[in-house]
């Protein structure tokens, strides 16, 4: 008789919320202090392309690595070793002379964080269900939602944006202590999705109780598999294009509402926060929803509402229809990341799973930094009003991209069995592992 899947560890769920918070601060930070960076270094304002293109390639290098390599560090250690590396790049932030050392800040930034993202997102798309995996994406707006409060805080109290970065990189030691301590905790409770790679025959434990089934027989997947699937392609493509939207739309609108709509700093700041604020709301209303609704709804809406806001901003008028079209973005945004990542073993098969989630992050990384940094060479060069008209081809682009791979048969869910292997004599379901040469 099969027992029901066992629930993730308060403690670990606990964990794995504060980790997505950390993860969000520092986007929040950057939005509002880069005026400050800028004008303390005397550089233009398209220099923090730089910065973001410097997260971007650690940020890219580290989530594709652990997604290929998950199984064999393990998700404890990577996840107390890349929170300890995150913060000590953001105390380099709050200790840099010259914009130079601050990039170089960035790329360590990046290593760490992108090996804390595809990690969490692996983990999580095989142990909880939409709502725990929107929740824990709502964690992240909230953090990305803090940040600007932090900073804008630390700035109306006279100090300068180096103490932001300060207090954020305490944050983040004290969650690496917490990461030490339940490093095997975590050992124990990987999802068999993330298992160590077995001999092919062999079972992974715990696949019984999860399925109601025999225990599986495993059967490695070479890497060239995966990276043919179409679906792991399209999939990838849509996170670019996903994140460019969100992350722009959060960098770019305080100065936006300060140079293009005539607020004070204090006032867009708060804005700020609250188009953050709205992905953390849209994340706790919207996991419920897809739970009943279902994944492709919720989808469709949510990508239609990401429009609808960036018309809201191209439009020229007052502020507060900038800011309604921002809040609009956040909520309708807010599914779309944790269900697309949520739903990436039935776009590419289990077997694929965590690679297709590894190259996922690490693109969305790319979205997260060449698409802002191209829009503030554009700002830089016409208007800061461009930027939702920006927003608005971006989202149309990716209604497209969805609906197309929509369309398309499902890719990569069946595994052959094994050469030799005959389909009567098998012991149970084949359980696919991906195989890390």
């Amino acid at each position: 008789m099969s027992t029901p899947p066992a629930r993730p560890r308060a403690a670990l769920l606990l964990l794995s919320y504060l980790a997505f918070v950390s993860l969000g601060l520092p986007d929040g930070l950057l939005g509002v202090s880069w005026p400050s960076i800028r004008g303390d270094f005397d550089v233009p304002t398209e220099a923090v392309g730089w910065v973001l293109t410097a997260g971007t390639v650690g940020y890219l290098t580290s989530s594709v690595l652990a997604g290929f390599t998950l199984a064999r560090v393990g998700v404890g250690a990577l996840l107390a070793g890349s929170t300890l590396l995150a913060s000590l790049a953001l105390t380099g932030y709050s200790v840099s002379p010259v914009l130079a050392v601050l990039v170089g800040c960035a790329l360590v930034l990046g290593l760490g964080s992108g090996a804390v993202d595809s990690g969490l997102n692996a983990y999580a798309a095989g142990a909880f269900g939409p709502r725990h995996m929107n929740w824990l994406h709502a964690f992240f707006g909230l953090g990305v939602a803090i940040g600007p409060l932090i900073m804008t805080g630390v700035l109306s109290s006279g100090l300068a944006w180096r103490w932001g970065y300060g207090i954020v990189a305490a944050a983040q030691l004290v969650l690496a202590a917490a990461f030490v301590l339940t490093v095997r905790a975590w050992h124990r409770d990987v999802p068999a999705s993330t298992a160590t790679d077995a001999p092919v025959g062999a079972t992974v434990a715990g696949e019984s109780a999860a399925t109601g089934s025999r225990p599986a027989r495993v059967v490695r997947v070479p890497v060239r598999d995966t990276l043919r699937l179409p679906a792991v392609w399209s999939g990838t493509l849509a996170f670019v294009l996903y994140v460019a939207i969100e992350v722009s739309a959060g960098l770019w609108a305080f100065l936006l509402l300060t140079e293009g709509r005539g607020l004070g700093a204090a006032l867009a700041g708060g804005c700020v926060s609250a188009y953050w604020g709205s992905l953390f709301v849209g994340r706790v209303v919207q996991g419920l929803v897809a739970e009943r609704l279902g994944s492709g709804l919720v989808l469709r809406v949510s990508l239609a509402g990401m429009a609808v806001g960036a018309a809201l901003i191209a439009v020229p008028g007052p502020a507060a229809l900038a800011v309604l079209g921002l809040v609009v973005v956040g909520f309708a945004a807010a599914p779309v990341f944790p269900l697309l990542t949520l739903t990436t073993a039935e776009r590419v098969g289990v077997a694929h799973a965590d690679r297709a989630i590894g190259l996922q992050i690490g693109a969305a990384g790319i979205g997260a930094a060449l698409v802002p940094a191209g829009l503030g060479v554009l700002i830089g060069n016409t208007s800061v009003e461009v930027l939702g008209s920006a927003l608005l081809v971006l989202a149309l682009a990716l209604i497209a991209l969805y609906e197309w791979g929509a369309r398309r048969p499902s890719a990569g869910r069946a595994v052959p069995a094994q050469a030799g292997s005959s389909e009567g004599q098998t012991s149970g379901p084949v359980r696919p592992v991906v195989d890390g040469r």
